[in-house]
């Protein structure tokens, strides 16, 4: 197909560069981009299976780990399979309603993350701080309806922008200087006043990572000040304990994000593809370590894994 088809707004294709200035590496980068692609994939279809084959799973916390690992899932396909092709196959065209399609799902469902993270510090701040009404408040309703919201606020947030570059011309070419439809990189193609897009974008990812790590901050502080206040060392290590896979959960999500925040800002001059890779670092690292956080350091799933292959091996 010709990308130098153009209908009276928008063109036909857009063509995805993949890494700029890292063409003659592509397959290289391709190899730690499949494996952690494949991880991620074996990782998080593993827990769950568990989780839904085994009832004594069926709590609050691995209800919200499910939740997690099926927006892992999401996340990573959305952008993995076609990252891919451009490395393999060359395979830079994307449609233009495809690449809106890509672009909503890729930062929808980063939102759905977030907020299911936050769901998930609430969890351990009703077990630690309220043991003996965990059950009555995080009840099955309670655990669907914050799902709902979660996929709600973040399908509100992100339905205008598809819209909005919609109704663009892009004059700028069809070349987007990146390996997937991130919004911005689609707006810098587009014509005419775009300001309210930049602001839009901007904002909206302020907004959530701030907020979100704020509500996140705060339920540790009040589980913190909780296991201090136990009697044993042995008791404040064990409730802390609970916590670790969430935490390493909330550092593998955020710490890309800020990193590649105060890269944008600090690094300005470093080359396109110090950015993109950064980007990229930010999609795949998440899904493919979360599966292996909670699979190390939670006895339940860990127990549930090895029984699993080990009879698999019997």
């Amino acid at each position: 197909m010709s990308t130098s088809n153009i209908t009276s707004t928008h063109p036909v294709v857009f063509l995805l560069m993949g890494i700029p200035g890292l063409e003659h590496l592509h397959i290289w980068i391709s190899i730690p981009f499949c494996s952690a692609y494949t991880l991620a994939v074996l990782g998080n279809c593993t827990l769950l299976f568990i989780i839904q084959a085994d009832a004594v799973l069926h709590e609050p916390m691995y209800l919200f780990l499910a939740m997690l690992a099926v927006i892992d899932l999401v996340l990573s396909s959305t952008t993995l399979p076609k990252m891919l092709a451009i490395f393999w196959f060359r395979d830079q065209e994307i449609n233009f309603y495809a690449c809106l399609v890509q672009m909503f799902f890729l930062h929808c469902f980063s939102i759905m993350e977030s907020a299911v993270l936050l769901a998930m510090a609430f969890d351990r701040y009703v077990a630690i701080c309220k043991p003996l009404h965990y059950t009555t408040i995080l009840t099955r309703s309670l655990i669907t309806k914050i799902g709902m919201v979660a996929m709600t606020w973040a399908v509100a947030l992100m339905t205008p922008l598809p819209f909005l570059l919609r109704r663009f011309h892009y004059c700028r070419g069809p070349v987007i200087a990146h390996c997937y439809c991130e919004h911005m990189a689609v707006v810098r193609l587009a014509c005419g006043d775009t300001g309210f897009n930049n602001i839009y974008g901007i904002a909206l990812a302020v907004f959530i990572m701030v907020l979100d790590l704020f509500f996140v901050i705060l339920s540790y502080i009040f589980i913190l000040q909780a296991v201090l206040q136990l009697a044993s060392q042995e008791a404040r290590y064990k409730a802390f304990g609970t916590c670790v896979s969430h935490i390493g959960a909330i550092l593998a999500f955020y710490t890309p994000v800020v990193i590649s925040s105060v890269m944008h800002r600090v690094a300005r001059r470093a080359a396109p593809h110090v950015h993109i890779l950064f980007a990229n670092f930010y999609l795949l690292f998440p899904p493919m370590i979360n599966p292996i956080i909670y699979g190390v350091k939670t006895k339940q799933i860990r127990e549930r894994v090895l029984r699993l292959f080990l009879r698999k091996d019997m």
